[in-house]
């Protein structure tokens, strides 16, 4: 046996005593799946991780982003979006900092090591809300997508309504269903995240096409004289308008949300030392996405822009293949968050049986509640995506509550509780820092959102 070996050897078997070491963690390793009868699984690649950590990362929150942008102004708008990528990436360095010094394997694990059962229970009633207010938008913005949506008495016509006219058979509630149980339902029925790497990739891709296609319509409308000049600095008036700034954070801080998958990531990965390097380049992948479709689709409508800034693109766009163009938009975007639900799905399912059964065994040895916690979930988002009529307002909801906790309030809190002693001075003032701009910041922005609210005064991003 080579000295090669003889080490991949030890590093596997330091990583099952891991594994051993948080059996009852919300977010299970994968050596308790093989432990009894599944495929041997040698571990995740590089690549494979990076795309479903992206995956995880790109969701609906990039549609609201050209909407900051017409906040902000292109210059904030973007150096914002870099600083919430750096502040995200020091605040999975602290959680997988504590986790390599504890020897744990979640972040329920985690938590419950530094604040006890009810740190750990608080976290997973954290993932629990955001994970499902954030599937249940992207259920309703799929529906809107193919279906259509009416809006202030305007009706938007849906792909297929656009297509065939309106029928039975392509109205909301039926096409929700037939996505529910022919792509949900079976891409739920994984027990190991990175059996969605393909899917994962694809979901990345088809991201990409998105941010092409629109970067296509901004040249052709660039070459016709149909781009105006952005502003580059928000507009700011009186009191009211600075306040509104702030609703933007809520929707940034949402859309750099992956924590709750990274342990899963990194107990899954062939060589745990890769993880940062597959959260760096997830975030700078995912970061050059937001860039490139906040900057084109802010260029493209101006102050016209949208919160959902793919209803934009049911309008007509004065170019040649206009119509195709936007079906090709919003059919790749659809497409792109059918399949980035299954693994926002993942985490939720483990958590919610963390919350409801803590004592039993791990989920993937009992695959009567597995299934019973699946259909159950399922079941509840398509209920929710039926009967929730808009989707900003869960996501400044959940962005200002859930989210934030999820992203920076409790990485920064463990740092502080400090249970092993390694917390340097510079990690406690970020810390710190964290902690009083995530809730300075979220407290204004749900200021500002219930003060438009009571006054009947029309946000700025309207």
């Amino acid at each position: 046996m080579t000295i090669g070996n003889l080490a991949r050897k030890e590093e596997r078997e330091s990583r099952k005593a891991k594994a051993i070491f948080d059996e009852k963690a919300p977010l299970l390793p994968k050596r308790q799946e093989e432990d009894v009868g599944f495929d041997e699984f040698p571990g995740a690649s590089f690549t494979g991780a990076v795309f479903n950590l992206s995956t995880t990362i790109i969701g609906a929150g990039i549609m609201a982003l050209p909407a900051t942008m017409k906040m902000l102004g292109l210059g904030l708008g973007i150096a914002m979006i870099i600083f919430m990528a750096v502040l995200t990436d020091a605040s999975i360095e602290m959680l997988l900092k504590f986790s390599r010094a504890g020897r744990l394997t979640s972040y329920g694990g985690l938590m419950g090591d530094a604040f006890g059962k009810y740190g750990r229970t608080f976290l997973q009633i954290c993932v629990v809300i955001n994970n499902i207010g954030v599937l249940i938008v992207y259920m309703i913005i799929i529906g809107d997508v193919l279906s259509g949506t009416t809006s202030s008495g305007v009706h938007h016509a849906g792909v297929l309504e656009g297509w065939f006219g309106d029928h039975w058979w392509n109205g909301r509630t039926f096409i929700l269903f037939v996505t529910t149980l022919c792509i949900f339902s079976p891409l739920a029925c994984f027990k190991r995240i990175d059996s969605l790497r393909y899917t994962s990739a694809l979901s990345v891709a088809l991201a990409v096409v998105f941010l092409v296609i629109t970067v296509g319509i901004f040249i052709m409308k660039l070459i016709s004289g149909g781009i105006m000049m952005p502003r580059l600095l928000p507009d700011v008036s009186d009191l009211p308008s600075f306040l509104n700034i702030f609703t933007v954070v809520p929707v940034l801080v949402t859309a750099y949300i992956c924590h709750y998958n990274v342990h899963s990531i990194d107990n899954e990965l062939e060589d745990s030392t890769q993880i940062k390097g597959v959260v760096r380049t997830s975030l700078a992948l995912c970061s050059s996405v937001y860039i490139m479709t906040s900057l084109f689709g802010f260029l493209l409508f101006g102050d016209a822009t949208l919160d959902d800034v793919l209803a934009n693109f049911d309008t007509n766009l004065g170019i040649p293949y206009g119509s195709l163009l936007n079906d090709a938009v919003r059919v790749s975007y659809a497409a792109h968050l059918m399949l980035v639900f299954p693994v926002v799905f993942f985490p939720l399912r483990l958590n919610l049986d963390g919350l409801i059964f803590p004592s039993s065994r791990p989920l993937v040895l009992n695959n009567c509640r597995f299934a019973l916690i699946s259909i159950g979930l399922i079941a509840f988002i398509f209920i929710g995506a039926n009967f929730i009529p808009s989707i900003w307002d869960a996501f400044q909801f959940t962005g200002a509550t859930a989210a934030v906790c999820l992203g920076f309030i409790f990485p920064a809190a463990i740092t502080l509780r400090d249970n092993y002693s390694i917390a340097t001075k510079k990690n406690k003032i970020l810390a710190v820092f964290m902690i009083v701009l995530a809730v300075f910041s979220n407290l204004v922005a749900i200021y500002s959102d219930a003060y438009a609210l009571i006054m009947k005064s029309p946000s700025p991003r309207e």
